[in-house]
């Protein structure tokens, strides 16, 4: 697997746009080739700190989402709603665990 977390700067009154563009992404990702999961979190400490973690298959399926014009248009949208551009680390995954549902 492979994937990316990105720190997010919200700008301040933008959280509930934010979340309402994450919402309206979901339908596209579930049809993304090697797209396994995304979650968003939100800072306890700085309510304007959010964290992006999206995992993929492999990392030609990461690139090749990164790569397309529909990423490049929803990190447009994204962007609009950010202080400054996100921070982003990605990398490969060398260890996942699930708890029972």
């Amino acid at each position: 697997m492979y994937g990316t977390i990105a720190q997010l700067r919200v700008r301040a009154g933008m959280e509930g746009t934010l979340e309402a563009l994450m919402e309206g992404q979901r339908m596209r990702h579930r049809d993304i080739p090697g797209h396994l999961m995304s979650c968003v979190l939100r800072s306890d400490a700085d309510p304007n700190e959010y964290w992006l973690v999206a995992l993929f298959t492999d990392r030609e399926s990461y690139i090749r989402n990164a790569d397309s014009p529909e990423q490049d248009e929803e990190y447009q949208m994204l962007r609009s709603v950010l202080e400054s551009d996100p921070i982003w680390h990605d990398g490969e995954v060398v260890y996942t665990d699930t708890g029972r549902t």
